[in-house]
């Protein structure tokens, strides 16, 4: 295999208005590309950070549940790396997200914490 880097993470969301205003708004990603596709009743927002490609944000009508906790079976959730945890877990916290207490990495050393999308996707921030 010759992988370059990971092309974009794609997520569905139940609440479309809900999860662009925290993905853009809170959280800060810049929107490229937003699009209706009426055959499907469902929204694809492309998202960005720092430039780069990273989220697709769809909309489904009636999407079926998943556990989602970070050890449930499947994907465990998205890390976004950050300089300082500290700082950008305030900065959420101003903005009303839940950020859980932050912990040390027993391996790095490197402090990290865990929040909530609006459909209680798990969400990092890890120290770079």
């Amino acid at each position: 295999m010759a992988f370059n880097k990971v092309h974009h993470i794609a997520i569905i969301c139940s609440d479309y208005q809900k999860s662009k205003h925290f993905y853009v708004e809170v959280l800060g990603l810049e929107i490229l590309n937003e699009v209706y596709r009426e055959e499907r009743q469902s929204y694809k927002l492309d998202l960005a950070l720092n430039g780069d490609y990273i989220i697709e944000l769809f909309s489904f009508p009636n999407p079926p549940k998943r556990p989602s906790r970070p050890e449930a079976l499947g994907l465990r959730h998205l890390a976004f790396e950050v300089d300082n945890v500290s700082i950008e877990r305030q900065k959420l916290m101003e903005k009303g997200v839940n950020v859980e207490p932050i912990r040390t990495d027993e391996f790095t050393g490197r402090k990290f914490t865990f929040f909530a999308d609006p459909d209680n996707l798990p969400l990092e921030l890890y120290e770079k």
